[in-house]
This record gives C-alpha cells, structure tokens and sequence, in this order.
C-alpha cells in the first residue's frame, strides 16, 4: 500500500508542470525581446520603454475564460493608449496555438494591442503565469505593481483590479489591490 501511494506521487509529480511562483510585488520584471506578433513585426519589453506603465497578459486562443475577455482587453487599451500605458497579450500555449491562429484571431476581434508568440513558454514560468488570462501591471520603472485578474467577474464586474493598478501606478502611488487570484484554463507551454 506504502510503495503503492508513493508510486503514485512519484508519477503524479514527474507530470505535472513546474510553475515558478508569480513574481513579487515590486520585483523587476523579466524583459522579453524579439518576440514574433500577429502584425509581422518582433515584440520587445524595451520598445515600451516611454511606457508609463505596462500590461502584461498572458492569455490563448483557446480558454473560453480569455476569450470572454478579449473585448474588455480592446476597450482597456482604447481607454488608457493615451495616457501612455501599453497593453501586450503574451500567447505561450504549445498545443494547437500557433502564430498564424493567433493573427487571425486579433484580425476578426480587432485587437488594438500588440499579441505576440512565445513558442519557448519561457516568460509564463518567468513571470510565475499559471492559468489564462494571468495580468501583471508594471509601473515605468518595469517593476511589478500588481499581479492576477484583470477584474472580479467575467459577467458583471464590481472590481477593475488591472485599471485600479494602472491609474495608482499613474497616480505615483501604489495600488491598493496588489495580487488577486488569477482565474482561467491553465497554460500548457511545456
């Protein structure tokens, strides 16, 4: 029964993915560069550099949790593009997600931010990103000021916890909310 239980975790934990914790708050984030987006160009962490703040998202195609927020994305980045925030969609998904789908997917929903590829899956395990959508608003230092759901609800949201972020990080103050529970499929890059 003994060997029995102890096979059985030994299976378990040499297939279930290791997940990097989420980055702390106030933790740098890690840069990214030359990352392939549906737009034809490379991505890069540095080329936001006038940034007054960044969104990070981790999102896919495929969750029907990223999905239904692909329009409150679009209308987030039409609100704050000028107030100096980037919003970026990281895609890190390795099973039917490719750079094609995803360009087809921005030209049907009309996103108005930058969505990129990460075929590596490497900045989701930097990031410490778990499940899509997984958000992480950086201030213009690129430092961590909030990390999780973009709001409480996928329905009829009370909380905005990513605009709340922004608007402190914008404000020189630091949010009142800084991590909440990210909720959505989990991300499979391994």
């Amino acid at each position: 029964m003994i060997r029995r239980t102890f096979l059985s975790l030994a299976i378990v934990a040499m297939v279930a993915p290791a997940f990097a914790a989420e980055l702390e708050i106030g933790a740098k984030a890690p840069t990214f560069k030359e990352l392939p987006c549906v737009s034809g160009q490379e991505c890069s962490l540095d080329a936001m550099k006038d940034a007054k703040a960044v969104v990070v998202c981790f999102t896919c195609n495929q969750c029907p949790v990223a999905v239904a927020y692909e329009d409150r994305f679009i209308e987030f980045q039409k609100k704050y593009a000028d107030k100096g925030v980037k919003f970026v969609a990281i895609n890190c998904n390795k099973n039917s997600e490719n750079l094609e789908v995803m360009k087809a997917r921005a030209e049907e929903k009309g996103f108005n931010f930058p969505y990129v590829y990460d075929a590596s899956g490497k900045l989701a395990t930097e990031y410490g990103a778990r499940v899509t959508p997984h958000l992480f608003v950086l201030d213009g230092e690129r430092k961590v000021a909030y990390v999780g759901a973009f709001d409480d609800s996928q329905s009829k949201p009370s909380k905005h916890y990513v605009a709340d972020a922004v608007d402190a990080v914008l404000a020189g103050k630091k949010p009142a909310t800084t991590n909440t529970k990210a909720v959505g499929c989990g991300i499979n890059n391994r």
